[in-house]
């Protein structure tokens, strides 16, 4: 069996929300109160025993209008449905443990927990009267909490809660629930053999070579005659020990018990002494746990350890702890059915190499089935690079409302959604995962868009991290497929605003041809009867302009081609974007002299060197007679051409981003001479292009 899905309802930050499982291992992320250790205490709420199940009144969920607090009394409910897992043994301890909470008979099997937390029904009438009162939300909340919250109960119930038949504790106390939380002190809670934890795990591992043998080598009773032989031994030789204490002690206890005498304390022939044994459970106490170095033959303690390194051995202890508590033949009727971990924030304290080991770890633990389920709350790209796409649960807050995407499962069963699902979880490695985390998405083709966009957002008054927005590189070609996990019109995805920068990059085939090739906007349908043309905008555009939660901006002007391309065609006024070591500088810069000094587009043909590419660049300026190319247009796309063939793949990106952003440090006012002159301005103008002006201000609204 496991847990397959969650309902909550009223509970913080949860009005009502369905969460799924998986089987095995679920981890469960997203950004800052985005609800995932609201999700774990909801879980603890019904299974773990130690759990404090009285609520405060900051645990109600505050979506309700005051209207709605009016008419009832807020209520908690969280219902855990446990399912039947594929092979299971029908005939074992699980179908047992759930069989009175079964809300589906048929197979797979399905049983049913929920906790409420209400206000009984003989308090309503008082509840209602005193509400009334009420003029606000706030003044309605201050009055459940001092008035009546000290009169909710809370209940487990198994099966169909409108029955409100209560869950039967012993079966309850069948699930092992451990909860490591985000900060925890393993110091406190490991180090010696004082500890319960640890003094459990040392008792059931104590002659653990005995205890595991094979039953068909070494039956229950041969293993329990020899433990017990090993007891008697231990027990003579601890009274030996005992005895030579004794006799050390001779003279000395004589000295001490004189001084009983003399009090009165051996009144009616009472004659104080000392006397006693040690067994193996006492002498656990004796022991603490030290880290070895072999290498440099050192011992030290593991309270001189670092946190990362102790909070490991302090989950492996955990492990063993739990299955302590599920071994039948140790606890009997006492035993565990099924253990449940979960871990918040693992990564608090593990470096990120560790935390992809300790996954692992853990994957393993439950493949072995010493673990059922485990349950991981994180903010780590390393751990969800350790996992599949199938194993996240994304938790999203958007102004206060929550919603759940499963990646693994949105996208599509075709051979495209099959093609693009496994792109995606190759992509997610430790430096890509963050959109997942992210509040907000701008997906970008390259390098450079990734390096230049928060200058570019500073440069427009805009802060991306103030947005928590994610800057994704997808490639050109690959946008569709990330976006299925974005698309809040399919079920299963995650409802983040996504904002897509794609090019343009016109392309033209010859009415022959099979296949398009990329072109310069002056190429661009000026030649019908001989090419058909096309662009990697326009259908986007038109696609996505009225979605939901998913947006695309591109240079959509005929004259647009590429992002490096727009910033040149944006910023013909100066030599800005002429950084220090990009290719060709001496030839663009004569070109922008020319441009800006008014010079004809023969001039600028002429300036090029020669070349194959420059050769065509001017073939086709010459050659271009479309009315709406201007020579300005021409003398612009001479130079943005040269731009772009001189830039490459992102390689001026870096240089040129730390080039804007000490522009951006400039004055923009100094005076000119000592009288006070026409002040001029340091600082150079910078223009951002308009398709990613407007990407901003709809991403960051």
């Amino acid at each position: 069996m496991y847990i397959s899905k969650i309902i909550i309802e009223g509970f913080r930050n949860f009005p009502k929300n369905t969460i799924e499982f998986n089987e095995g291992v679920n981890v469960i992320i997203g950004h800052n109160n985005a609800g995932k250790t609201s999700l774990l205490r909801a879980i603890g709420l019904i299974i773990d025993q130690n759990a404090n199940r009285r609520l405060e009144i900051d645990d109600f969920s505050k979506s309700a209008t005051l209207a709605e607090l009016l008419a009832s009394p807020p209520a908690i409910s969280i219902s855990m449905f446990i399912n039947q897992s594929d092979g299971e043994d029908l005939t074992g301890d699980d179908l047992v443990t759930v069989a009175d909470w079964l809300v589906q008979l048929q197979e797979p099997y399905q049983a049913r927990l929920t906790y409420s937390f209400f206000l009984p029904s003989e308090h309503h009438a008082e509840y209602g009267m005193a509400l009334l009162a009420c003029a606000d939300k706030s003044q309605a909340w201050q009055t459940i909490k001092h008035q009546f919250l000290r009169f909710y109960v809370s209940k487990i119930y198994g099966g169909d809660p409108s029955l409100a038949l209560s869950a039967d504790s012993l079966n309850l106390q069948k699930f092992d629930f451990q909860f490591l939380n985000a900060i925890r002190d393993v110091e406190r809670d490991m180090f010696t053999g004082k500890n319960t934890m640890l003094r459990d795990v040392l008792d059931f591992f104590i002659d653990y070579e005995i205890k595991s043998a094979d039953e068909a080598v070494k039956n229950s009773a041969a293993k329990q005659t020899e433990i017990k032989l090993l007891k008697t031994d231990f027990s003579i030789k601890s009274n030996a020990l005992i005895n030579e204490l004794q006799a050390r002690m001779k003279a000395g206890k004589e000295h001490i018990l004189s001084y009983a005498t003399q009090t009165g304390a051996t009144f009616n022939n009472a004659e104080p002494d000392f006397d006693g044994s040690i067994s193996e459970v006492e002498l656990y106490s004796a022991l603490k746990l030290i880290i070895g170095y072999t290498a440099l033959d050192i011992k030290i303690p593991a309270t001189h350890n670092g946190l990362g390194y102790n909070n490991l051995i302090f989950m492996s202890l955990l492990l063993a702890k739990m299955q302590v508590n599920a071994d039948g033949n140790y606890l009997g009727s006492n035993a565990k059915i099924f253990p449940v971990l979960a871990i918040e924030e693992p990564e608090a304290h593990l470096h990120p190499s560790m935390q992809y080991k300790f996954l692992k770890f853990l994957k393993d633990n439950k493949n072995q089935r010493k673990v059922r389920q485990i349950f991981v709350t994180t903010h780590s790209t390393q751990i969800t690079s350790a996992v599949s796409l199938d194993e996240i649960i994304c938790l999203h807050n958007e102004q206060g409302v929550i919603s759940v995407g499963y990646p693994g499962k949105s996208f599509p069963n075709t051979e495209r959604g099959k093609t693009a699902k496994a792109y995606v979880q190759r992509f997610l490695d430790a430096t890509r995962s963050d959109m997942l985390f992210a509040q907000r998405i701008i997906m970008v083709e390259g390098l450079a868009e990734e390096l230049l966009l928060p200058t570019l957002a500073r440069c427009h008054g805009k802060n991306l991290e103030d947005h928590h927005i994610a800057i994704i590189p997808v490639g050109g070609r690959y946008f569709d497929y990330f976006l299925y996990m974005f698309d809040s019109t399919q079920p299963h995805t995650i409802h983040k605003m996504v904002a897509c920068l794609k090019d343009r990059d016109p392309e033209r085939k010859k009415i022959t041809g099979r296949s398009f090739i990329a072109c310069y906007p002056y190429d661009h349908g000026h030649d019908p009867s001989n090419y058909t043309y096309q662009d990697n905008i326009t259908g986007k555009k038109t696609t996505y302009a009225s979605h939901a939660n998913i947006r695309f901006f591109g240079q959509d002007h005929d004259k647009g081609k590429t992002f490096e391309y727009e910033l040149c065609l944006e910023n013909m006024d100066n030599d800005i974007l002429l950084t220090e070591f990009i290719q060709n500088r001496e030839e663009l810069q004569e070109l922008l002299n020319l441009y800006q000094t008014g010079r004809s587009v023969d001039d600028m043909i002429a300036e090029m060197r020669t070349s194959s590419p420059n050769t065509e660049i001017g073939i086709s300026i010459k050659a271009l007679t479309s009315a709406g190319w201007n020579d300005s247009d021409k003398k612009k796309a001479i130079v943005a051409s040269r731009y772009l063939n001189s830039v490459g793949k992102g390689e001026n990106a870096l240089e040129l981003a730390n080039v804007l952003e000490l522009n951006r440090t400039l004055p923009t006012a100094v005076p000119t001479g000592t009288t006070g002159g026409t002040p001029i301005s340091l600082q150079k103008t910078f223009n951002v292009p308009q398709y990613i002006k407007d990407s901003l201000d709809w991403i960051c609204r």
